[in-house]
Protein backbone atom coordinates (compact mmCIF):
# COMPACT_ATOMS: atom_id res chain seq x y z
CA UNK A 1 0.00 0.00 0.00
CA UNK A 2 2.77 2.33 0.86
CA UNK A 3 4.59 1.47 -2.28
CA UNK A 4 1.34 2.37 -4.40
CA UNK A 5 0.84 5.80 -2.85
CA UNK A 6 4.20 6.57 -3.47
CA UNK A 7 4.10 5.41 -7.40
CA UNK A 8 0.67 8.13 -7.50
CA UNK A 9 2.22 10.67 -5.62
CA UNK A 10 5.37 10.83 -8.35
CA UNK A 11 2.55 10.38 -10.73
CA UNK A 12 0.47 13.23 -9.69
CA UNK A 13 3.40 15.59 -9.56
CA UNK A 14 4.69 14.87 -13.11
CA UNK A 15 0.76 15.02 -14.49
CA UNK A 16 0.66 18.33 -12.64
CA UNK A 17 4.26 19.72 -14.00
CA UNK A 18 2.75 18.45 -17.53
CA UNK A 19 -1.01 20.39 -17.18
CA UNK A 20 0.86 23.79 -15.66
CA UNK A 21 0.15 24.09 -11.63
CA UNK A 22 3.71 25.90 -11.71
CA UNK A 23 2.78 28.07 -14.46
CA UNK A 24 -0.12 29.46 -12.86
CA UNK A 25 1.13 33.66 -11.86
CA UNK A 26 0.23 34.91 -8.28
CA UNK A 27 -1.81 37.73 -7.37
CA UNK A 28 0.59 40.98 -7.28
CA UNK A 29 -1.44 41.41 -3.94
CA UNK A 30 -1.69 44.98 -2.57
CA UNK A 31 -3.29 45.18 0.99
CA UNK A 32 -5.74 48.19 1.76
CA UNK A 33 -5.84 49.14 4.76
CA UNK A 34 -9.04 47.88 7.06
CA UNK A 35 -9.69 45.25 4.56
CA UNK A 36 -8.11 42.13 2.65
CA UNK A 37 -5.82 42.26 -0.85
CA UNK A 38 -6.86 43.40 -4.20
CA UNK A 39 -4.91 41.99 -6.86
CA UNK A 40 -2.91 44.37 -9.55
CA UNK A 41 -2.93 44.07 -13.20
CA UNK A 42 -0.87 46.61 -15.07
CA UNK A 43 1.03 46.13 -18.71
CA UNK A 44 3.73 44.09 -17.58
CA UNK A 45 2.14 41.65 -14.81
CA UNK A 46 -1.70 40.12 -14.55
CA UNK A 47 -2.21 37.55 -12.30
CA UNK A 48 -3.57 33.89 -14.13
CA UNK A 49 -4.54 31.27 -13.02
CA UNK A 50 -5.11 27.27 -14.85
CA UNK A 51 -7.94 24.67 -13.61
CA UNK A 52 -5.74 21.38 -13.16
CA UNK A 53 -7.56 18.10 -13.75
CA UNK A 54 -7.47 16.67 -10.98
CA UNK A 55 -5.20 13.07 -11.29
CA UNK A 56 -7.13 9.58 -10.78
CA UNK A 57 -7.19 9.25 -7.01
CA UNK A 58 -6.36 12.84 -6.10
CA UNK A 59 -8.06 16.12 -5.87
CA UNK A 60 -7.23 19.62 -6.42
CA UNK A 61 -8.49 22.47 -4.53
CA UNK A 62 -8.09 26.26 -5.06
CA UNK A 63 -8.85 28.74 -1.54
CA UNK A 64 -9.23 32.02 -1.39
CA UNK A 65 -9.54 34.42 2.17
CA UNK A 66 -9.67 37.36 3.45
CA UNK A 67 -6.45 37.08 4.65
CA UNK A 68 -4.81 37.09 1.06
CA UNK A 69 -5.52 34.08 -0.84
CA UNK A 70 -6.23 33.91 -4.40
CA UNK A 71 -7.03 30.72 -5.61
CA UNK A 72 -3.93 29.11 -3.16
CA UNK A 73 -3.87 25.39 -5.33
CA UNK A 74 -3.01 22.42 -3.32
CA UNK A 75 -3.51 18.61 -4.05
CA UNK A 76 -3.88 15.74 -2.33
CA UNK A 77 -4.78 11.96 -2.42
CA UNK A 78 -8.27 10.58 -1.66
CA UNK A 79 -8.74 8.44 1.53
CA UNK A 80 -10.73 5.19 1.54
CA UNK A 81 -14.26 6.85 2.45
CA UNK A 82 -14.48 5.01 6.60
CA UNK A 83 -18.96 5.39 7.07
CA UNK A 84 -18.30 4.67 10.64
CA UNK A 85 -16.31 7.40 11.91
CA UNK A 86 -15.39 6.84 15.90
CA UNK A 87 -16.90 9.29 18.39
CA UNK A 88 -14.09 11.27 19.08
CA UNK A 89 -13.72 12.16 14.94
CA UNK A 90 -17.48 12.74 14.36
CA UNK A 91 -17.73 15.16 17.13
CA UNK A 92 -15.34 17.82 15.81
CA UNK A 93 -15.41 17.42 11.72
CA UNK A 94 -18.47 18.51 9.90
CA UNK A 95 -19.01 15.67 7.27
CA UNK A 96 -20.17 16.65 3.77
CA UNK A 97 -21.96 13.70 2.10
CA UNK A 98 -22.13 14.23 -2.11
CA UNK A 99 -24.49 11.96 -3.69
CA UNK A 100 -23.54 12.35 -7.53
CA UNK A 101 -26.41 10.02 -8.04
CA UNK A 102 -28.95 12.79 -7.47
CA UNK A 103 -29.30 15.16 -10.08
CA UNK A 104 -30.85 18.79 -10.46
CA UNK A 105 -30.46 21.55 -12.61
CA UNK A 106 -28.01 21.79 -15.65
CA UNK A 107 -25.59 25.04 -15.17
CA UNK A 108 -26.29 27.53 -18.15
CA UNK A 109 -23.08 29.90 -16.97
CA UNK A 110 -21.95 32.75 -14.89
CA UNK A 111 -21.21 36.26 -16.40
CA UNK A 112 -21.48 40.17 -16.24
CA UNK A 113 -22.91 43.28 -17.95
CA UNK A 114 -21.10 44.72 -21.03
CA UNK A 115 -22.95 47.90 -20.33
CA UNK A 116 -21.32 51.33 -21.92
CA UNK A 117 -19.99 52.27 -18.64
CA UNK A 118 -17.99 48.91 -18.62
CA UNK A 119 -16.58 49.28 -22.20
CA UNK A 120 -15.51 52.77 -22.06
CA UNK A 121 -13.97 52.22 -19.09
CA UNK A 122 -11.84 48.96 -20.81
CA UNK A 123 -11.61 51.37 -23.83
CA UNK A 124 -9.79 54.28 -21.64
CA UNK A 125 -6.55 51.92 -21.60
CA UNK A 126 -4.37 52.89 -24.42
CA UNK A 127 -2.02 49.92 -23.81
CA UNK A 128 -3.95 47.11 -25.72
CA UNK A 129 -1.77 44.56 -23.17
CA UNK A 130 -4.58 46.30 -20.12
CA UNK A 131 -7.39 45.69 -22.83
CA UNK A 132 -6.23 42.31 -23.92
CA UNK A 133 -5.96 41.20 -19.91
CA UNK A 134 -9.36 42.23 -18.58
CA UNK A 135 -10.79 40.35 -21.14
CA UNK A 136 -8.57 37.11 -20.43
CA UNK A 137 -9.34 37.42 -16.72
CA UNK A 138 -12.72 37.19 -17.34
CA UNK A 139 -13.37 35.08 -20.28
CA UNK A 140 -10.08 32.80 -20.96
CA UNK A 141 -8.91 29.59 -19.65
CA UNK A 142 -6.21 31.53 -17.34
CA UNK A 143 -9.16 33.72 -16.06
CA UNK A 144 -12.81 33.20 -14.31
CA UNK A 145 -14.15 31.53 -17.90
CA UNK A 146 -17.24 33.36 -17.68
CA UNK A 147 -19.22 32.35 -20.53
CA UNK A 148 -22.47 34.69 -20.12
CA UNK A 149 -22.77 38.61 -21.04
CA UNK A 150 -25.88 41.15 -20.14
CA UNK A 151 -25.79 43.78 -22.85
CA UNK A 152 -28.36 47.11 -22.72
CA UNK A 153 -30.68 46.93 -25.58
CA UNK A 154 -30.02 51.07 -25.85
CA UNK A 155 -29.09 52.82 -22.88
CA UNK A 156 -29.41 52.46 -19.10
CA UNK A 157 -27.64 54.77 -15.86
CA UNK A 158 -24.91 53.00 -16.84
CA UNK A 159 -23.98 55.43 -19.51
CA UNK A 160 -23.10 58.99 -20.12
CA UNK A 161 -25.80 60.26 -21.23
CA UNK A 162 -29.73 58.68 -21.20
CA UNK A 163 -30.66 57.52 -24.89
CA UNK A 164 -33.05 54.89 -26.87
CA UNK A 165 -32.70 53.62 -30.50
CA UNK A 166 -35.25 55.56 -32.68
CA UNK A 167 -35.78 58.34 -30.79
CA UNK A 168 -36.70 60.30 -34.24
CA UNK A 169 -38.79 60.37 -35.75
CA UNK A 170 -41.33 60.43 -33.01
CA UNK A 171 -44.62 58.35 -33.50
CA UNK A 172 -42.74 55.81 -36.07
CA UNK A 173 -44.62 52.91 -35.39
CA UNK A 174 -42.47 51.27 -38.08
CA UNK A 175 -39.60 51.85 -36.62
CA UNK A 176 -38.00 53.52 -39.80
CA UNK A 177 -34.66 55.05 -38.38
CA UNK A 178 -33.59 52.23 -35.60
CA UNK A 179 -30.42 52.07 -35.94
CA UNK A 180 -26.96 51.37 -33.71
CA UNK A 181 -25.50 54.56 -31.74
CA UNK A 182 -21.91 55.30 -31.10
CA UNK A 183 -21.65 53.63 -28.26
CA UNK A 184 -22.90 50.12 -29.43
CA UNK A 185 -20.26 50.81 -32.63
CA UNK A 186 -17.20 52.65 -30.57
CA UNK A 187 -17.70 50.86 -27.16
CA UNK A 188 -19.94 47.41 -26.67
CA UNK A 189 -19.80 46.10 -30.16
CA UNK A 190 -15.72 46.45 -29.31
CA UNK A 191 -15.73 44.93 -26.23
CA UNK A 192 -18.23 42.02 -27.36
CA UNK A 193 -15.73 41.01 -30.29
CA UNK A 194 -12.88 40.90 -27.88
CA UNK A 195 -14.78 38.50 -25.26
CA UNK A 196 -15.83 36.20 -28.87
CA UNK A 197 -12.37 35.95 -29.88
CA UNK A 198 -10.57 34.80 -26.29
CA UNK A 199 -13.28 32.69 -25.53
CA UNK A 200 -12.93 28.87 -25.89
CA UNK A 201 -16.54 28.52 -25.84
CA UNK A 202 -19.73 30.20 -26.94
CA UNK A 203 -20.51 33.24 -24.94
CA UNK A 204 -24.31 33.59 -24.70
CA UNK A 205 -25.61 37.21 -25.14
CA UNK A 206 -28.85 38.39 -23.43
CA UNK A 207 -30.17 41.82 -24.28
CA UNK A 208 -32.52 43.85 -21.76
CA UNK A 209 -34.20 46.49 -22.48
CA UNK A 210 -34.00 49.76 -19.71
CA UNK A 211 -36.36 52.06 -21.52
CA UNK A 212 -37.94 52.41 -24.87
CA UNK A 213 -37.75 55.94 -26.71
CA UNK A 214 -40.22 58.27 -25.15
CA UNK A 215 -42.50 58.71 -27.33
CA UNK A 216 -43.90 54.92 -26.83
CA UNK A 217 -44.48 55.72 -23.42
CA UNK A 218 -47.36 57.29 -20.89
CA UNK A 219 -45.17 60.04 -19.87
CA UNK A 220 -43.06 60.55 -22.65
CA UNK A 221 -40.45 60.32 -20.46
CA UNK A 222 -36.99 57.83 -20.36
CA UNK A 223 -37.41 58.38 -16.92
CA UNK A 224 -39.97 58.12 -14.67
CA UNK A 225 -43.18 56.48 -13.81
CA UNK A 226 -44.71 55.32 -16.91
CA UNK A 227 -46.10 52.62 -18.80
CA UNK A 228 -46.06 51.19 -22.67
CA UNK A 229 -49.04 52.91 -24.85
CA UNK A 230 -51.07 50.40 -26.04
CA UNK A 231 -50.71 51.71 -29.80
CA UNK A 232 -46.96 51.03 -29.25
CA UNK A 233 -46.91 46.70 -28.14
CA UNK A 234 -46.22 45.52 -31.38
CA UNK A 235 -43.70 48.19 -32.12
CA UNK A 236 -41.84 47.66 -28.72
CA UNK A 237 -41.54 43.85 -29.88
CA UNK A 238 -40.29 44.64 -33.36
CA UNK A 239 -37.66 46.91 -31.41
CA UNK A 240 -36.18 44.09 -29.47
CA UNK A 241 -36.37 42.30 -32.77
CA UNK A 242 -34.01 44.55 -34.80
CA UNK A 243 -31.99 44.88 -32.03
CA UNK A 244 -31.16 41.35 -32.14
CA UNK A 245 -30.86 41.53 -36.31
CA UNK A 246 -28.35 44.97 -36.17
CA UNK A 247 -25.90 43.05 -33.51
CA UNK A 248 -26.40 39.81 -36.14
CA UNK A 249 -24.91 41.93 -38.78
CA UNK A 250 -21.91 43.14 -36.58
CA UNK A 251 -21.16 39.10 -35.94
CA UNK A 252 -22.65 39.06 -32.50
CA UNK A 253 -25.50 36.45 -31.68
CA UNK A 254 -27.73 37.51 -29.21
CA UNK A 255 -28.67 33.87 -27.17
CA UNK A 256 -31.41 35.94 -25.17
CA UNK A 257 -33.85 38.77 -24.30
CA UNK A 258 -35.65 39.81 -21.27
CA UNK A 259 -39.16 41.53 -20.89
CA UNK A 260 -37.74 45.06 -19.50
CA UNK A 261 -35.71 45.54 -17.06
CA UNK A 262 -36.93 45.70 -13.17
CA UNK A 263 -40.94 46.82 -14.32
CA UNK A 264 -41.27 47.87 -10.93
CA UNK A 265 -39.07 51.06 -11.25
CA UNK A 266 -41.47 51.80 -14.00
CA UNK A 267 -44.31 51.59 -11.93
CA UNK A 268 -43.21 53.70 -9.15
CA UNK A 269 -41.02 55.49 -10.42
CA UNK A 270 -38.91 55.75 -7.38
CA UNK A 271 -35.62 55.79 -9.48
CA UNK A 272 -33.87 57.84 -11.27
CA UNK A 273 -32.81 56.43 -14.27
CA UNK A 274 -34.39 54.76 -17.84
CA UNK A 275 -37.56 52.77 -16.90
CA UNK A 276 -40.61 51.16 -18.04
CA UNK A 277 -43.22 49.96 -16.08
CA UNK A 278 -45.62 46.90 -16.35
CA UNK A 279 -48.60 45.56 -14.62
CA UNK A 280 -48.32 41.48 -14.44
CA UNK A 281 -51.88 41.47 -16.54
CA UNK A 282 -50.47 43.97 -19.09
CA UNK A 283 -46.72 41.86 -19.56
CA UNK A 284 -48.86 39.12 -20.21
CA UNK A 285 -50.47 40.64 -23.13
CA UNK A 286 -47.39 41.60 -24.87
CA UNK A 287 -45.66 38.49 -24.38
CA UNK A 288 -48.49 35.89 -25.51
CA UNK A 289 -49.98 38.68 -28.33
CA UNK A 290 -46.79 40.45 -29.75
CA UNK A 291 -43.52 39.78 -28.48
CA UNK A 292 -43.52 35.97 -28.14
CA UNK A 293 -45.29 35.70 -32.16
CA UNK A 294 -43.05 38.45 -33.24
CA UNK A 295 -40.01 36.12 -31.87
CA UNK A 296 -41.15 33.01 -32.89
CA UNK A 297 -42.14 33.89 -36.49
CA UNK A 298 -38.54 35.53 -37.30
CA UNK A 299 -35.53 33.56 -38.28
CA UNK A 300 -34.66 34.18 -34.31
CA UNK A 301 -36.92 31.36 -33.43
CA UNK A 302 -34.72 30.62 -30.94
CA UNK A 303 -33.96 33.10 -29.20
CA UNK A 304 -34.65 32.81 -25.35
CA UNK A 305 -37.54 34.83 -23.68
CA UNK A 306 -36.99 35.42 -20.05
CA UNK A 307 -39.79 36.99 -17.87
CA UNK A 308 -39.76 39.07 -15.31
CA UNK A 309 -36.14 40.41 -14.96
CA UNK A 310 -36.76 42.19 -11.36
CA UNK A 311 -36.23 41.42 -7.76
CA UNK A 312 -37.17 37.75 -6.49
CA UNK A 313 -39.67 39.29 -3.88
CA UNK A 314 -41.67 40.13 -7.19
CA UNK A 315 -42.55 36.51 -8.81
CA UNK A 316 -45.53 35.81 -6.90
CA UNK A 317 -47.20 39.09 -9.04
CA UNK A 318 -45.18 39.18 -12.14
CA UNK A 319 -45.13 35.31 -12.80
CA UNK A 320 -48.08 33.92 -10.67
CA UNK A 321 -50.52 36.56 -11.49
CA UNK A 322 -48.92 37.46 -15.21
CA UNK A 323 -49.97 33.29 -15.77
CA UNK A 324 -53.27 33.63 -14.43
CA UNK A 325 -54.20 36.93 -16.04
CA UNK A 326 -52.74 35.78 -19.49
CA UNK A 327 -51.72 31.67 -19.41
CA UNK A 328 -50.82 31.63 -23.19
CA UNK A 329 -47.89 34.07 -22.52
CA UNK A 330 -46.09 30.50 -20.53
CA UNK A 331 -45.80 28.89 -24.28
CA UNK A 332 -43.17 31.85 -25.43
CA UNK A 333 -41.56 32.07 -21.99
CA UNK A 334 -38.17 30.04 -22.18
CA UNK A 335 -37.03 30.79 -18.21
CA UNK A 336 -37.44 33.46 -15.68
CA UNK A 337 -35.22 36.14 -14.78
CA UNK A 338 -34.58 37.27 -11.77
CA UNK A 339 -32.28 40.52 -9.41
CA UNK A 340 -30.26 39.73 -6.75
CA UNK A 341 -31.12 43.06 -4.96
CA UNK A 342 -33.52 42.63 -1.86
CA UNK A 343 -32.75 39.08 -1.44
CA UNK A 344 -32.05 39.70 1.79
CA UNK A 345 -35.52 40.28 2.82
CA UNK A 346 -37.06 37.60 0.12
CA UNK A 347 -37.09 33.96 1.23
CA UNK A 348 -35.16 31.58 -1.60
CA UNK A 349 -38.71 29.57 -1.28
CA UNK A 350 -40.36 31.74 -3.46
CA UNK A 351 -38.24 30.87 -6.70
CA UNK A 352 -39.79 27.24 -5.56
CA UNK A 353 -43.16 28.70 -7.65
CA UNK A 354 -41.16 28.54 -10.89
CA UNK A 355 -39.33 24.99 -10.28
CA UNK A 356 -41.70 23.08 -8.60
CA UNK A 357 -44.54 23.71 -10.84
CA UNK A 358 -43.50 24.92 -14.11
CA UNK A 359 -40.35 22.33 -14.09
CA UNK A 360 -39.54 23.48 -17.84
CA UNK A 361 -38.49 27.25 -17.23
CA UNK A 362 -35.30 27.69 -15.63
CA UNK A 363 -34.24 30.50 -13.66
CA UNK A 364 -31.34 32.75 -13.80
CA UNK A 365 -30.22 35.92 -12.26
CA UNK A 366 -29.02 38.36 -13.98
CA UNK A 367 -27.80 41.18 -12.47
CA UNK A 368 -26.02 41.96 -8.97
CA UNK A 369 -24.05 44.69 -7.35
CA UNK A 370 -22.72 45.64 -3.73
CA UNK A 371 -22.64 49.30 -2.81
CA UNK A 372 -25.84 50.30 -4.73
CA UNK A 373 -27.97 50.75 -1.49
CA UNK A 374 -28.65 54.79 -0.80
CA UNK A 375 -27.08 54.09 2.86
CA UNK A 376 -23.78 52.97 1.33
CA UNK A 377 -21.82 56.19 0.95
CA UNK A 378 -18.72 54.38 -0.50
CA UNK A 379 -19.77 53.13 -3.48
CA UNK A 380 -16.17 51.51 -4.18
CA UNK A 381 -14.75 49.60 -1.33
CA UNK A 382 -11.50 48.61 -2.48
CA UNK A 383 -10.33 45.21 -0.99
CA UNK A 384 -13.76 44.17 0.75
CA UNK A 385 -14.10 41.05 1.89
CA UNK A 386 -17.22 41.25 3.25
CA UNK A 387 -18.90 42.43 -0.05
CA UNK A 388 -17.35 39.33 -1.75
CA UNK A 389 -19.19 37.05 0.65
CA UNK A 390 -22.25 38.84 -0.39
CA UNK A 391 -21.95 37.73 -3.32
CA UNK A 392 -20.93 34.10 -2.40
CA UNK A 393 -23.80 33.68 0.08
CA UNK A 394 -26.47 35.19 -2.80
CA UNK A 395 -24.39 32.56 -5.23
CA UNK A 396 -25.07 29.15 -2.67
CA UNK A 397 -28.85 30.44 -2.13
CA UNK A 398 -29.59 30.80 -5.66
CA UNK A 399 -27.83 27.51 -7.01
CA UNK A 400 -29.04 25.59 -4.20
CA UNK A 401 -32.64 27.01 -5.20
CA UNK A 402 -32.57 25.35 -8.90
CA UNK A 403 -31.04 28.61 -10.64
CA UNK A 404 -29.45 27.52 -13.79
CA UNK A 405 -26.77 30.18 -13.34
CA UNK A 406 -25.67 34.17 -12.27
CA UNK A 407 -24.60 37.46 -13.81
CA UNK A 408 -22.83 39.90 -11.91
CA UNK A 409 -23.35 43.90 -13.00
CA UNK A 410 -20.58 45.63 -14.62
CA UNK A 411 -17.90 43.87 -15.99
CA UNK A 412 -15.25 47.04 -14.67
CA UNK A 413 -16.13 50.29 -13.54
CA UNK A 414 -13.69 53.60 -12.56
CA UNK A 415 -12.52 54.33 -8.82
CA UNK A 416 -15.77 55.92 -8.25
CA UNK A 417 -18.22 53.31 -9.56
CA UNK A 418 -19.27 55.21 -12.88
CA UNK A 419 -19.40 56.75 -15.12
CA UNK A 420 -23.04 57.01 -14.72
CA UNK A 421 -25.36 59.92 -15.74
CA UNK A 422 -27.64 59.21 -13.04
CA UNK A 423 -25.34 59.09 -10.02
CA UNK A 424 -26.23 55.76 -9.42
CA UNK A 425 -22.32 54.84 -8.74
CA UNK A 426 -21.90 51.26 -7.70
CA UNK A 427 -19.29 48.51 -6.98
CA UNK A 428 -17.30 46.54 -9.85
CA UNK A 429 -15.07 43.25 -9.50
CA UNK A 430 -12.79 45.07 -11.70
CA UNK A 431 -11.99 48.23 -11.03
CA UNK A 432 -9.88 50.46 -13.96
CA UNK A 433 -7.31 53.08 -13.19
CA UNK A 434 -6.49 53.96 -16.20
CA UNK A 435 -4.78 57.47 -15.14
CA UNK A 436 -2.36 54.60 -13.32
CA UNK A 437 -1.75 52.52 -15.97
CA UNK A 438 -3.83 49.47 -13.74
CA UNK A 439 -6.93 47.85 -13.15
CA UNK A 440 -7.67 46.20 -9.74
CA UNK A 441 -9.53 42.81 -9.26
CA UNK A 442 -11.15 43.05 -6.34
CA UNK A 443 -12.10 40.25 -3.22
CA UNK A 444 -16.02 40.04 -5.51
CA UNK A 445 -13.39 38.71 -8.61
CA UNK A 446 -12.68 35.88 -7.05
CA UNK A 447 -15.77 35.49 -5.65
CA UNK A 448 -17.41 35.20 -8.55
CA UNK A 449 -14.60 32.99 -10.20
CA UNK A 450 -14.59 30.16 -7.72
CA UNK A 451 -18.29 28.97 -8.99
CA UNK A 452 -17.80 30.24 -13.04
CA UNK A 453 -14.22 28.70 -13.94
CA UNK A 454 -15.02 25.58 -12.18
CA UNK A 455 -18.52 24.74 -12.87
CA UNK A 456 -18.96 24.93 -16.93
CA UNK A 457 -21.82 24.84 -18.75
CA UNK A 458 -23.41 21.60 -18.42
CA UNK A 459 -23.05 20.93 -14.93
CA UNK A 460 -25.61 19.19 -13.14
CA UNK A 461 -25.96 19.74 -9.23
CA UNK A 462 -25.75 16.94 -7.03
CA UNK A 463 -27.35 16.54 -3.78
CA UNK A 464 -25.22 17.18 -0.75
CA UNK A 465 -26.01 17.00 3.00
CA UNK A 466 -24.30 18.18 6.00
CA UNK A 467 -23.46 16.42 9.57
CA UNK A 468 -21.69 18.50 12.27
CA UNK A 469 -20.82 19.11 15.85
CA UNK A 470 -23.60 20.99 17.39
CA UNK A 471 -21.10 23.94 18.29
CA UNK A 472 -20.27 24.89 14.71
CA UNK A 473 -22.25 26.65 12.19
CA UNK A 474 -23.36 25.20 9.28
CA UNK A 475 -20.86 25.89 5.80
CA UNK A 476 -22.15 26.90 3.02
CA UNK A 477 -21.88 24.42 0.41
CA UNK A 478 -22.94 22.77 -3.44
CA UNK A 479 -21.81 20.46 -5.54
CA UNK A 480 -21.65 19.57 -9.36
CA UNK A 481 -21.11 16.49 -11.78
CA UNK A 482 -19.34 18.40 -14.75
CA UNK A 483 -18.95 17.75 -18.12
CA UNK A 484 -14.86 16.73 -17.53
CA UNK A 485 -16.43 13.77 -15.77
CA UNK A 486 -15.37 15.42 -12.18
CA UNK A 487 -17.21 16.09 -9.05
CA UNK A 488 -16.96 19.75 -8.38
CA UNK A 489 -17.56 20.66 -4.50
CA UNK A 490 -17.60 24.55 -3.49
CA UNK A 491 -17.17 25.23 0.53
CA UNK A 492 -17.69 28.37 2.50
CA UNK A 493 -16.38 28.61 6.13
CA UNK A 494 -17.50 31.92 7.73
CA UNK A 495 -15.47 31.21 10.59
CA UNK A 496 -12.69 33.50 11.74
CA UNK A 497 -11.20 30.08 12.47
CA UNK A 498 -9.65 27.47 10.90
CA UNK A 499 -12.29 24.67 10.29
CA UNK A 500 -11.55 20.82 9.77
CA UNK A 501 -13.95 19.24 6.97
CA UNK A 502 -14.34 15.79 5.54
CA UNK A 503 -16.13 15.66 1.65
CA UNK A 504 -17.33 12.15 1.11
CA UNK A 505 -18.33 11.47 -2.71
CA UNK A 506 -20.28 8.66 -3.18
CA UNK A 507 -19.26 5.53 -1.25
CA UNK A 508 -15.88 5.69 -1.75
CA UNK A 509 -13.88 8.54 -2.06
CA UNK A 510 -13.05 10.80 0.96
CA UNK A 511 -10.93 14.49 1.33
CA UNK A 512 -10.09 15.93 4.30
CA UNK A 513 -9.39 19.54 4.26
CA UNK A 514 -8.36 22.14 7.05
CA UNK A 515 -10.51 25.46 5.44
CA UNK A 516 -8.83 28.70 6.78
CA UNK A 517 -10.54 31.61 8.22
CA UNK A 518 -13.04 33.04 6.38
CA UNK A 519 -12.51 31.47 3.06
CA UNK A 520 -14.04 29.90 0.14
CA UNK A 521 -12.90 26.72 -1.41
CA UNK A 522 -13.19 24.74 -4.61
CA UNK A 523 -12.13 21.09 -4.95
CA UNK A 524 -12.61 18.88 -7.77
CA UNK A 525 -12.14 15.32 -8.57
CA UNK A 526 -12.91 12.76 -10.47
CA UNK A 527 -16.36 11.04 -10.49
Amino acid sequence: MLLFNYILLISLFITLCIVGIYSDIPCAARQITGQSVVCVCNATYCDQTTRTTPNVGAYVAYTSSEAGARFKKTTGLLEISNNLLNHNESQRITTLAVNPQKLFQTIEGFGGAVTDSAAINWSNFTDIRLKEDIIKSYFSSTGIEYNMVRVPIGGSDFSTRPYAYNEVPEYDVNLTNFNLTREDYDYKIPMLKAIKKDSPIPVHVIGTTWSPPGWMKSNHALVGASHLLPQYYQTYADYHLKFVQKYKEVNINIWGITTTNEPINGDFGTVRFNSLGWTAKNMGRWIADFLGPTIRNSEFNKLKILAVDDQRITLPYFFGLMIKERPTALQYIDGIAVHYYFDAVSPPELLTLISKYYPDKFIISTEACVGSNPWESQKVILGSWQRAYTYIHDIFQDLNYNLVGWLDWNLCLNKEGGPNWAGNMVDSPIIVDAENGEFLKQPTYYAMGHFSKFVPRGSRRVEVTQSKPFYYRSLLHVAFLTPYKTVVVIIYNKDSSTRPVKVKVGNYQEVSLILDAKSITTIELRS
